[in-house]
């Protein structure tokens, strides 16, 4: 999750809310009726924690980052404080599978997952966003319409950067990947064009521009890697290429009116991609169907009841509405309900995400935080 500011013209402004439109298209889609079973018990727990739904929280490893407007905590699932950053005020940050990088205008830090800073500096402009990998950190930096790409590593070295790359382009993401993430993706829309126009990216980090593909006017949202492929969502199709950009038009596959929500990416093997229409998945969800991508298989789900967030772990679906969580392997079209134990006079109303030991982040209608166990 990245908290961050753009500043855009009538132009950009135009052509956003023509992606709006077209992201709020859905057809029906057919579904497979799955029956639940409300008698499986209770889950495992639900820990109180002690942050506040509107302190940025996001999931950092076996737990979970927020902040509170001048110092920035991580906290275990077990509501264990881990530590405490000062990280002054009006920052924003983005984790990644074992640091956080923390900005506000031109000042960057890199916090490592003991909250210890191995870099602090100032850079050459302010900072759109950062994305953190495994090796490196991507900083978008400058203009919307031409923003300055720079990579560094975990000490604040200078790996690569791309300073004309980008002229007349807004960057919307970008990403690392392969083995050791040693490649780099970026997404960029040409704004000035007779069209709209999404332009994928493939580096390898500090060689080569390995590859570029024009992805079309559809908004182009979720890129990720898996099994040596990167799988390319856009709000009608899902795209799978090589590092080098090039497509397997076999692997093409219509999702309109679906929206990537989760996935479960194995060290090796295919991923599992779980999906929900995009009309039920608005600031406040109300998801009441589900779709799994599995390879070939392309499986469709709908929920006992309306769920606030849903996510896939260790081969299972898993959804939470107000006072139960669904479980269903994901070979089964059958969900077994756990009721939530301890919750009195509110109900579970938002979903944060997962933690890497399978805890699930929500808040209620109180405004409290807790952490969920999943139950096996």
């Amino acid at each position: 999750m990245i908290f961050h500011s753009i500043r855009r013209g009538k132009n950009l402004t135009a052509v956003l809310l023509f992606f709006a439109i077209v992201m709020a298209a859905v057809i029906s889609p057919i579904t497979l009726t799955a029956y639940a079973d409300n008698s499986a018990g209770q889950s495992n727990g639900l820990q109180a924690l002690a942050c506040s739904p509107w302190q940025g929280v996001i999931p950092f490893r076996d737990g979970l980052l927020y902040y509170d407007g001048s110092t920035l905590y991580h906290m275990a699932g077990s509501g264990k404080l881990r530590w405490s950053f000062t990280a002054g005020r009006e920052m924003k940050y983005a984790a990644g599978p074992s640091h956080v990088a923390v900005w506000n205008g031109a000042k960057l830090m890199l916090v490592d997952q003991n909250g210890n800073a191995t870099y602090s500096d100032t850079m050459e402009g302010d900072i759109q966003f950062v994305r953190v990998g495994e090796r490196y950190i991507a900083i978008v930096l400058g203009e919307d319409t031409s923003p300055k790409l720079s990579i560094k590593n975990m000490e604040g070295g200078q790996e690569d950067s791309f300073a004309n790359t980008y002229d007349g382009l807004m960057l919307l993401d970008a990403g690392f990947f392969g083995d050791q993430g040693q490649y780099l993706w970026t997404l960029a829309l040409d704004v000035y064009g007779t069209a709209s126009n999404t332009i994928l990216n493939t580096f390898q980090v500090g060689k080569m521009n390995y590859g570029q593909v024009s992805l079309g006017k559809d908004l182009t949202y979720k890129v990720i890697y898996e099994n040596s492929k990167l799988r390319v969502f856009t709000t009608q199709q899902v795209y799978t290429y090589d590092y080098r950009c090039v497509q397997d038009p076999n692997s093409t596959m219509l999702v309109y009116g679906w929206k990537l929500i989760d996935s479960e990416i194995p060290e090796r093997g295919r991923a599992r991609l779980l999906l929900a229409p995009t009309s039920q998945t608005s600031s406040e969800q109300e998801i009441s169907e589900l779709r799994v991508l599995d390879g070939d298989q392309d499986r469709r789900y709908t929920l006992p009841a309306s769920c606030v967030g849903a996510c896939v772990y260790d081969g299972n679906v898993y959804a939470v509405s107000g006072d139960y969580i669904y479980r269903a392997d994901m070979k089964s079209q059958k969900f077994f309900g756990y009721q939530v134990p301890s919750l009195e006079n509110e109900e579970i109303t938002a979903y944060y995400g997962l933690t890497t030991d399978g805890m699930m982040l929500v808040s209620t209608s109180a405004g409290r935080m807790y952490a969920l166990t999943l139950p096996q």
